[in-house]
């Protein structure tokens, strides 16, 4: 079956690199995380993804248009990632993927990471993961908690599974979050997981920063909601007076 999905590059200058797939999920704790790298490394832009069933849409930033779906590289991380900034439905997630994972077996790449996030109710800010064989839970068991049993949706998902299909090593780091709302304290754990893996510094001061400044803004809005049901609270108890 011909795919409907391709890469389009403008050069890549990274030898079997380390390849981190990034996908909005729950708690943005992929997508965030990923920028963070991007903005930080200050990674360059090398080539997007197409598809003609991805939406008509076009992202900005600083003015400037960019595609949805990104991929970016830094020679000293020798690092690569695929960014996207929409989410994806489930009908290209199969095209996605089989892109995805059958560009990294072409450029040689030692190992795709898919990050997401994963809700929990005990908020105990822990990273998990997973990987397609026994063997490769060896690199990562020292810095995360094996996710033993469950589901991984998306194309996070969809992006291990291929990596199965086709022997590639390929493993997943889970950021815990709580809810939906943007979570940059479970990104700032998956950064910093990566950091101790490979060796890196990248900072998360920012990504603390941003969450403080979220936390305060939902503790508001949280309190206005308050007010204004202990407002509406006395209204149905004195209605003459409404």
């Amino acid at each position: 079956m011909e795919l409907e999905t391709s890469i389009v590059l403008e050069g890549l200058d990274v030898e079997k690199p380390v390849i981190i797939a990034s996908f909005p999920g729950i708690g943005l704790v992929s997508t965030i995380a990923t920028s963070h790298f991007i903005i930080e490394l200050n990674m360059d832009n090398i080539g997007i993804i197409e598809s003609r069933k991805l939406p008509p849409i076009a992202t900005l930033f600083d003015g400037v248009v960019l595609p949805p779906v990104r991929i970016y590289q830094h020679k000293d991380y020798n690092l690569v990632i695929v960014h996207s900034d929409i989410p994806i439905i489930p009908d290209i997630a199969y095209d996605l993927s089989n892109t995805i994972v059958d560009w990294a077996i072409s450029i040689d790449a030692k190992r795709i990471y898919s990050l997401a996030g994963i809700a929990t109710f005990e908020d105990k800010r822990r990273v998990f993961g997973a990987a397609t064989q026994k063997e490769l839970l060896n690199e990562i068991k020292d810095y995360v908690e094996i996710f033993k049993t469950g589901t991984i949706s998306g194309v996070a998902g969809s992006i291990l599974n291929e990596c199965v299909a086709k022997k590639f090593p390929g493993l997943v780091l889970l950021g815990e979050t709580l809810g939906f709302n943007p979570d940059p304290r479970a990104a700032a754990e998956v950064v910093e997981v990566l950091n101790k893996m490979f060796g890196w510094e990248v900072s998360t001061e920012k990504l603390i920063k941003e969450a403080e400044i979220i936390e305060a803004q939902m503790q508001k809005l949280a309190e206005q909601a308050r007010v204004q049901e202990e407002k509406v609270g006395r209204k149905e108890e004195f209605p003459m007076y409404g």
